[in-house]
């Protein structure tokens, strides 16, 4: 259903009939990894006009791995982490 890489890849899936008997399959709710069990391999400062991505390509290599940075740094709203020039970004080691 997802590409290896993405966030839901290893989501168990369900399935909803509907009132009128449509089937629905869905994917069951991604609880973010314990913050003790991630391997955090460095930090960045965010300068002015860092975006995620951006940070994102640099460390990690892909920039549409935003959200595991968002995971090791409890970030519900990612544009928070790069919001104020001067705060430290943790990055997690790359695992697939």
């Amino acid at each position: 259903m997802f590409d290896y890489t993405s966030r839901y890849a290893n989501l168990e899936t369900a399935t909803l009939t509907t009132a009128d008997g449509r089937m629905v399959t869905y994917v069951r709710r991604r609880f973010l990894p314990p913050l003790d069990t991630q391997q955090i391999v460095a930090e960045v400062t965010v300068s002015d006009p860092d975006r995620l991505d951006l940070i994102t390509a640099r460390t990690v290599g892909a920039p549409e791995q935003f959200w595991r940075i968002g995971d090791a740094n409890v970030a519900l709203n990612p544009f928070d982490l790069t919001a104020t020039p001067g705060d430290r970004v943790r990055i997690p080691a790359p695992s697939i």
